[in-house]
């Protein structure tokens, strides 16, 4: 019994779990704010109808898994988007028991639309972004969580504050898309693919935990977008093999059997349907392709100033300063540069957006180098005024976000 209860005696909520679950807060509170402020999209509809379609009446068509036809991005948006509905639909249905006839949600042997949902149903449209606002606040504790534990407090907070007032991942958070989801996968994905090759140092008992890990991690990677496990696990392999000395012949066949059991967990996001799942390998979707658009877009964007200063300030100090060219700094840094590098040539996709967390977690390694050098003092207001301009700006867009 104490084992088993361990974990959760370990956990403290001490001062600076405090601070990342405020900004964290403030994150999703700009969310809700913006949401506030929407109305329904005709991606909203789509999203909402085939999610709802996956979980309720899969396959009504033959050769498709849903009325989209063939998913050609990830799965895992659709699932998410649909289940709250779907959820609030068998609540309205039980509850339909013990009204009149005339004010039942849904008719018997009738189903309820989504044109009769948005009349029928209380805040339709903030059912369908939760799930993605709460993948982004997963995502930024992930974040905050791999910082800290590299870089310590100060860089956790200077990479998660930019993380919170970010417009580019507020904005995916706040529609029906696989971006934050991709890039929950792929950030977790490479990461504990870092865990497994420390754990390689170690007994092999230590071994499976972090392997059943990483399957789950490279399984929402793949349901979220069609890429994003090929990514994921090229990225992770060559972080692997550069740190796991005298278990490289290991790496691999570790990435694959992970790679497989995220394919399994595909299947299953398909509901088992052989057709749905064969269409991943029989559509060229998946294909990438090499452009600096991207990465100059993002940079250029007035609104992500805070963000291109503290990218700029980094590189200065990272190739300045030796003690800041280790692999804790240098291993998001290329990650960030081959994802912003990177275009969809055929399905929808930013894979820049997978970016954005690995670019963070390098500025957080580097501003916490310099906080501990002999201008420490000077580091942490320079980085504290590029948070608060970030802030402002981000603030200052949400109007435009709606």
């Amino acid at each position: 019994m104490a084992h088993r209860f361990g974990i959760l005696r370990r956990f403290r909520f001490n001062l600076p779990q405090r601070i990342a679950a405020g900004l964290l807060a403030a994150f999703l509170l700009q969310g809700l704010w913006v949401t506030s402020h929407q109305t329904l999209s005709s991606r909203d509809y789509q999203y909402a109808r085939c999610g709802r379609e996956t979980w309720e009446t899969p396959s009504p068509l033959a050769g498709y898994y849903t009325t989209c036809g063939n998913i050609r991005d990830g799965i895992l948006a659709y699932r998410l988007a649909g289940l709250p509905l779907t959820l609030t639909v068998l609540a309205e249905r039980g509850l339909d028991v013990f009204r009149k006839p005339e004010d039942r949600l849904v008719q018997p042997g009738g189903r309820a639309s989504m044109w009769e949902l948005r009349h029928q149903i209380a805040d339709v449209l903030l059912l369908l972004r939760l799930p993605f606002l709460l993948a982004g606040c997963v995502l930024g504790a992930g974040l905050w969580w791999v910082s800290r534990r590299l870089y310590g407090n100060w860089g956790g907070y200077s990479a998660l504050a930019l993380y919170c007032f970010s417009p580019a991942v507020l904005r995916a958070c706040l529609s029906p898309n696989p971006e934050i989801l991709a890039a929950l996968g792929i950030y977790g994905g490479v990461y504990t693919c870092i865990g497994v090759a420390h754990a390689m140092q170690g007994p092999r008992r230590k071994w499976r935990p972090r392997i059943i890990l990483l399957t789950a991690v490279f399984g929402i990677a793949t349901a979220a977008h069609i890429a994003a496990l090929p990514v994921a696990a090229v990225l992770g392999l060559i972080l692997m093999l550069w740190i796991a000395e005298g278990h490289r012949g290991n790496a691999l066949p570790l990435v694959l059997l992970a790679s497989g059991g995220a394919l399994v967990l595909l299947f299953a996001c398909y509901g088992f349907s052989p057709d749905a799942f064969s269409y991943v390998f029989r559509s060229a979707d998946g294909f990438l392709w090499f452009s600096s658009a991207p990465s100059i877009r993002f940079f250029s964007t007035f609104s992500n100033a805070g963000i291109t200063i503290g990218a700029g300030a980094s590189l200065l100090l990272y190739f300045g300063l030796r003690k800041s060219r280790y692999f804790g700094n240098t291993a998001p840094l290329f990650c960030a540069v081959v994802l912003f590098a990177l275009v969809m040539t055929d399905a929808p996709g930013s894979p820049w957006i997978w970016a954005i967390p690995f670019l963070l977690t390098f500025i957080g390694g580097v501003f916490a180098d310099a906080y501990e050098s002999e201008r420490g003092r000077m580091a942490l207001i320079s980085a504290g005024a590029i948070v608060v301009l970030q802030a402002v700006l981000c603030l200052a867009s949400l109007p435009g976000m709606v």
